[in-house]
């Protein structure tokens, strides 16, 4: 096919070609611009792969665009408060008008100045005199964290967080992660605040609008569109990854198509999942070997009991791993799974 790929598997990257998340999307900037917003975070959970940064990536730059918001992206590895203290200074630095007159940043980002003297100040301290500020200007702030982790780190960060909050400041507070750290951090006993905040769990995306997808952009017809989309279950790392083998392969068969597939789930996604998971949990992937499973049938080829099997089925269903099709049966939410991890170590 001519032209450049439209596809990509950059984690982080805002693809070309993506399937929108229309309700997830207008639910968290309807709540953060209303005029008396009930939340100011939602938390975005998902399994690798799922698509959680490209929805909270799109809210950032709808946000973004608007004229009375300003956004700031912080790295959970670095620490929270400090960079976050250092980027809205920079920000209101960069942007003279949205501080008061007589207010003014220092080039450092360090001290803050009232008509030009300058004063040393803590990152709480600059914070609060930036946020006093914008207020007067009728601004909101928008904070985005990718990929939470449940530490000291993150957890003064969310405390002072919600002591803004506590101050009537304009912020509001998107995070992404994988369930066990979201789980992690919203049953701290210190930020508990964080159980009423609203959770958006990145499902599977839209069959039809992945049909649709690729009948347009590869030519093909609703057929062989419909076939390819059912290959990928919804699952957004695999939407995007079998565009870019169809677009490589085109010509060559399904089978070629599906090898460079697997290569690309086995080595961005898939060898990530299996190392997260424990010695049963493996055992009992391994078991699923079909489409759909009766749970007595992975119970024996697992060597597990019924009870034992139960704990660990609500943890892996938990974590988008797997699903519960009907009554007394289970599947692998995951694509090609299976096919990539059966030769994996136990």
């Amino acid at each position: 096919m001519n032209g450049a790929n439209p596809f990509t598997i950059t984690f982080g990257k805002q693809p070309n070609k993506q399937i929108a998340r229309y309700e997830d999307t207008d639910r968290i900037v309807s709540a953060f611009e209303a005029e008396n917003a009930v939340c100011q975070t939602f938390l975005i959970e998902g399994i690798r792969g799922s698509g959680k940064t490209v929805l909270m990536t799109t809210v950032a730059k709808i946000l973004g665009e608007k004229k009375d918001w300003v956004v700031i992206n912080l790295n959970p590895a670095m620490d929270l408060l400090s960079n976050f203290a250092i980027r809205l200074s920079d920000a209101c630095r960069s942007k003279p008008e949205l501080l008061s007159k007589g207010f003014s940043v220092s080039a450092g980002g360090f001290g803050l100045g009232i008509s030009g003297g300058e004063a040393d100040t803590d990152h709480v301290g600059m914070i609060e005199k930036c946020f006093r500020s914008l207020i007067k200007k009728k601004k909101r702030v928008l904070v985005t964290i990718d990929e939470v982790i449940h530490d000291d780190n993150m957890k003064i960060f969310a405390s002072q967080f919600q002591i803004f909050v506590r101050q009537d400041f304009p912020i509001f507070m998107i995070m992404t992660g994988l369930y066990e750290n979201i789980n992690g951090i919203q049953n701290d006993p210190a930020l508990t605040f964080l159980l009423r905040s609203p959770k958006i769990v990145t499902g599977p995306l839209s069959i039809l609008q992945i049909t649709r997808q690729y009948k347009t952009i590869f030519g093909i017809g609703e057929e062989e569109a419909k076939e390819l989309a059912d290959i990928t279950k919804g699952y957004a790392f695999a939407f995007q990854a079998l565009g870019i083998s169809y677009w490589n392969n085109r010509g060559m068969g399904l089978n070629t198509v599906l090898e460079e597939l697997d290569e690309l789930l086995d080595d961005f996604v898939y060898k990530k999942i299996w190392s997260s998971l424990s010695g049963t949990e493996k055992k009992i992937m391994r078991a699923i070997s079909e489409d759909e499973v009766k749970t007595s049938a992975v119970c024996q080829r697992a060597s597990v009991n019924s009870s034992t099997f139960s704990r660990y089925r609500e943890n892996l269903m938990a974590r988008g791993i797997i699903d519960a099709p009907k009554y007394g049966y289970i599947a692998l939410s995951l694509p090609r799974f299976y096919e990539v991890t059966r030769n994996y170590r136990l």
